[in-house]
């Protein structure tokens, strides 16, 4: 009995031994592993591995300048900085000006706000949805969700009346009643019509936006100069923004929203020193103009910018405004989530629309009825960064169905391209350099479902609009199974899609004098949308 006594009493020690040690062995790999997942690390999958799928998405601090400048769309005639036309007779000094850098984060809808809170304290790229080179639209719309659940938006330091009208006008959004058949629009084509139009009502009847009548000619203020070309978009909001008397007011106290109101396209030409590849000057002309509105009002400081916008369509905006500007909301054809900084519900995607003719922007559009559009898939351009050739790689003069080119020979109005877009079923949107491209709202146009072929590009309007309904979204690395992917949409399904693009062709229409609904009014509406669900009380 004494040595069965003796013996369990050894057990017990070896046991209570074995558990100090696992224990010790616990602790330490805990401060060893970046991220404390010792689960994780101890036991494989089959046998419950506890996963989190999170991705943090980070801003290039690099661009590729050289290649940029070759774009012969990109075009200028720069001058030296030391004759810039001045912002202003007098500059102030250097002036801190706030700056929120949050991250954009992508999560799974197993990720706690908690974890999210984490992730933005020390991120980490886990294992599962987004860690891959694409991020797909459903992607894009869960992070649309989290992020409006966390906004990244600075609490303003003092209260202001449009603080109380923009949280009056979230909940009232946030409330609105679905109705699936609205007489006005045309559902399909939204992610929630009746959210859409309740917030549009609201920007119609409240919005305020003011002006900052500082800096100089051209950058600022001429939009004239911006009219024509594919930046026209940031030149056409210009003009009928400055000239609109039912949203500007001058009392800036009573201004929802601030406008900077800067060509990106005339920085370039006019601040860019040719082959410096550096965008350093430009960067610093940018800043003194913030630290003269900083120095001279408090508005940016008192809400960190995040009421100010601006709207520019050249490549080298997210990089030119990231480290200085970057917490406003910044209206931008370059609208790539996850190499340019893109932040998904706090800046907007601008439509990059290719204008001829300043004095008449809807020189021409639509084409022909879907049973006379003979050709499968239709592309022409110059080869513009690495996706391009590879689509003529895999298709140029491959298949009779598949009209796929270089440049095409030039013709007058650029009949040849425009012919083809209007006799094709699908328009392939290949990215250039960047992702953005005026082939998607050109496609638009012509009645042509768009094929967009640029991974991580973030559609314009994508707060509300439902892309999925009258586009295709191709991955870059599936460009050889192209025609496979088009052949099996049924023609049921491409007959929708091509009635829905008719539909939404007036979004995308610039007009002398704006009308409700067009392009004016839904980038300024993904504007207000974007300021709405993320004020911060």
């Amino acid at each position: 009995m004494g040595h069965e006594l003796q013996y369990i009493l050894e057990t017990k020690r070896f046991v209570w031994l074995v558990a100090v040690v696992f224990a010790v062995f616990m602790m330490f790999q805990y401060f060893e592993f970046p991220n404390g997942h010792v689960v994780s690390s101890l036991f494989s999958a089959r046998e419950g591995q506890i996963v989190m799928n999170t991705t943090r998405f980070h801003a290039s601090n690099t661009s590729n300048l050289s290649s940029l400048h070759n774009n012969t769309s990109h075009a200028s005639s720069p001058i030296s900085p030391t004759v810039l036309p001045p912002i202003s007779s007098s500059l102030p000094p250097t002036t801190a000006v706030n700056t929120i850098n949050s991250p954009t984060i992508h999560s799974s809808p197993n990720t706690s706000v908690k974890d999210f809170k984490e992730l933005q304290k020390n991120p980490v790229a886990k294992e599962g949805v987004g860690t891959g080179n694409v991020v797909t639209i459903s992607e894009m719309h869960d992070m649309l969700v989290h992020n409006r659940a966390s906004s990244f938006s600075m609490k303003p330091r003092w209260s202001s009346s449009v603080d109380q009208e923009l949280l009056d006008a979230k909940f009232q959004i946030e409330n609105t009643h679905f109705n699936e058949n609205d007489p006005e629009l045309h559902p399909p084509l939204f992610v929630n019509v009746s959210r859409f139009k309740r917030s549009y009502e609201l920007m119609e009847k409240i919005l305020k936006v003011y002006i900052y009548k500082e800096g100089s000619k051209p950058i600022f203020h001429q939009p004239q100069a911006v009219l024509k070309g594919i930046y026209a978009s940031e030149g056409w909001f210009m003009k009928h923004m400055k000239a609109s008397p039912h949203f500007v007011t001058k009392s800036p106290k009573q201004a929802h929203l601030f406008y900077l109101p800067f060509s990106s396209r005339m920085l370039e030409e006019k601040v860019y020193v040719p082959d410096s590849h550096t965008h350093k000057n430009i960067i610093q002309y940018l800043k003194n103009y913030l630290d003269l509105i900083v120095g001279k009002y408090n508005f940016w400081n008192r809400t960190g910018g995040s009421d100010h916008f601006f709207v520019a369509c050249h490549d080298w905006t997210p990089s030119i405004t990231k480290k200085h500007m970057d917490t406003c909301i910044r209206a931008m054809c370059n609208s790539d989530v996850k190499n340019e900084g893109f932040k998904i519900g706090k800046d907007v995607a601008l439509p990059e629309t290719l204008v001829s003719s300043p004095k008449n922007p809807l020189r021409e559009f639509g084409g022909k009825s879907a049973s006379q559009r003979t050709t499968l898939a239709f592309f022409a351009g110059r080869m513009h960064g690495d996706v391009r050739p590879i689509l003529l790689k895999h298709w140029e003069n491959k298949d009779p169905e598949m009209k796929i080119f270089g440049k095409l020979p030039k013709s007058k109005h650029n009949r040849n391209y425009i012919e083809h877009m209007r006799s094709s079923k699908y328009c392939i949107c290949a990215k250039g350099y960047e992702v953005n491209s005026p082939r998607v709202v050109e496609a638009l146009l012509y009645d042509c479902v768009p094929v967009i072929i640029s991974d991580n590009f973030v559609p314009p309007f994508f707060e509300v609009l439902n892309w999925e309904s009258f586009a295709v979204f191709v991955k870059e690395k599936d460009i050889p199974d192209l025609k496979n992917i088009l052949v099996s949409i049924p023609e049921t399904r491409y007959l929708v899609m091509q009635e829905r693009v008719k539909k939404v062709q007036q979004h995308f229409f610039w007009h002398v004098n704006p009308v409700k609904y067009d392009i004016f009014h839904m980038i300024l509406h993904s504007i207000w949308y974007n300021r709405v669900f993320r004020v911060n009380l």
